[in-house]
């Protein structure tokens, strides 16, 4: 039998009684004493390599040769020792430390990662020493490997669970209860609860959200709610999110998504050009019997929403004439609307930077392009002297010494002016998001007073009431454009109708 460079300890080192102590607990069986001889005479001739020992060898480099050894039976009671003494028989132990290492008896959770535990402690460092042959790093590693592995396997499979803050949501929960006091609603959202309801319904298929297995989603309401209340009262995000028991970063994102909602599915519904002649002489009919002044088919307006001073192309938003007024440093962008006589947008140009004059933000609105397309003809669109007279814009005189003729026109336009600036008045303080610097970036602002320009025309068609302590006046700087007539055609038409104001007896005597 050849044995590799492993040698036995001696017995003068280590005591007879100690040594053997490791077959304790195997049964010998009864052997002569011719077989013990044999036995010791096959070693002694064995021949032992001089090489030094090794501090550590792998059991793989164990190479035994027993079968040239054993020649009896008896003797395989040696080989039985000798193999599990030196570790021949690996893939039992590998399979014996497999099983160990998964029973959840001695391996849990807490016994794996917790090593301030003393008992668990032992277990591992009792696991691993068989280990300790190999490569640590690599040893480590399998380990983990094979941890994770069989706790995988020997533990049933849970339901993922998603932590997630407990936030109150008492507030909206009695805003939406039905016993909630209807004036108490209005005041909140700036709208009757039927209204609220029929918005709700309107944008139900757009702005669901499906249950997922980690959590529910917000309902429709809730989501509307959110939007509305944040564009009525202009309150920061972290007020949004303590009032509807929602994280602020939710907030912000359902405000965008109801915003874009309302602009896809309610601005077309809403917010209309008259384009055939039956809504378009309704109007004409209710503008003259306001002012006297005939084929007037909406009133312009121009105001302006303070921003936060943006990152890009600062000298473009930077508003100088409000800046001057107010003595401290104003951005802004422009709104642009037409209105009809109940104060109802029929067309709006949101977005264009606040240091652009009013007949600049004319000349980018799709306004611009239908009127030069000839779908104005014969309608008048009245507008202050910060636009220029045009073959279908009527602009007041703006020379000194004005006769009493144009003193009754301007005092007429300037009736038909009221109505859209009241309109913008009632808009901006019904949405106090308007009158308040922003958070929302740049890029998202014209969704957002885009839906506030639907919401408005919402309001007025159902006859939703402003709350007096709401109002406010509303100024915004007139700049008069450099050419003031761009039209000889509509010099002359102006001129004809502040004769025929003066001579119907509309023309009134504010002036004097």
């Amino acid at each position: 039998m050849e044995i590799s460079p492993f040698l036995f300890p001696n017995q003068e080192d280590y005591p007879s009684p100690n040594f053997f102590s490791f077959f304790q607990d195997f049964d010998f069986p009864a052997t002569t004493d011719t077989t013990v001889a044999a036995a010791a005479a096959a070693a002694a001739a064995a021949p032992i390599a001089a090489e030094p020992l090794p501090k550590k060898r792998r059991v793989d480099d164990f190479d035994f040769d027993l079968e040239q050894v054993v020649e009896q039976g008896s003797l395989k009671s040696v080989e039985d020792i000798l193999n599990k003494f030196l570790g021949f028989d690996k893939e039992e132990d590998k399979t014996e430390l497999k099983l160990d290492w998964s029973s959840q008896e001695q391996f849990t959770n807490q016994s794996v990662f917790n090593f301030s535990n003393q008992q668990s402690g032992l277990i591992m460092n009792e696991k691993v020493k068989p280990m300790a042959g190999t490569d640590n790093k690599r040893s480590r590693q399998n380990s983990a490997e094979f941890i994770s592995t069989s706790e995988e396997e020997s533990q049933p499979q849970q339901q993922r669970r998603l932590w997630v803050k407990d936030r109150s949501k008492a507030w909206w929960e009695q805003c939406n209860s039905p016993d909630f006091p209807e004036e108490e609603f209005k005041k909140a959202f700036r709208m009757s609860r039927a209204t609220f309801d029929m918005i709700c319904e309107e944008l139900e298929s757009v702005v669901t959200k499906k249950d997922t297995m980690l959590r529910q989603a917000i309902p429709v309401r809730q989501r509307v709610a959110v939007c509305i209340w944040r564009l009525a009262t202009g309150e920061p995000l972290r007020e949004v999110s303590k009032r509807f028991g929602l994280g602020i970063s939710t907030c912000h994102k359902l405000v965008l998504e109801v915003c874009t909602a309302i602009k896809g599915v309610l601005m077309p519904k809403f917010v209309q050009w008259p384009n055939d002649d039956y809504k378009m002489n309704e109007i004409k009919h209710e503008f003259q019997m306001l002012s006297g002044m005939p084929n007037v088919g909406g009133s312009i307006y121009t105001t302006h929403v303070p921003i936060i001073a943006p990152k890009v192309s600062v000298a473009a938003y930077f508003n100088k004439r409000h800046t001057e007024r107010n003595q401290k440093t104003s951005y802004s962008v422009t709104v642009q609307g037409v209105v009809d006589p109940k104060g109802v947008f029929t067309d709006v140009c949101i977005g264009w930077p606040g240091s652009m004059s009013d007949d600049k933000v004319l000349e980018k609105s799709a306004l611009y392009q239908r009127a030069n397309r000839g779908q104005l003809k014969d309608t008048w669109v009245v507008g202050n002297s910060g636009y220029p007279l045009m073959d279908w814009v009527l602009a007041p005189y703006t020379r000194q010494n004005l006769t009493w003729t144009q003193h009754a026109f301007n005092e007429k336009v300037g009736e038909i002016q009221k109505v859209a600036k009241e309109a913008f008045m009632r808009m901006k303080a019904r949405w106090s998001c308007l009158r308040k610097r922003t958070e929302v970036k740049l890029q998202d602002l014209p969704v957002v007073l885009g839906a506030c320009c639907v919401l408005h025309n919402i309001c007025e068609m159902r006859g939703e009431q402003l709350n007096p302590e709401l109002r406010f006046d509303l100024f915004d700087d007139e700049m008069v454009p450099e050419n003031i007539v761009r039209s000889m055609n509509a010099v002359q038409a102006r001129d004809q109708i502040a004769h025929q104001l003066l001579h119907q007896n509309h023309a009134g005597t504010n002036f004097l």
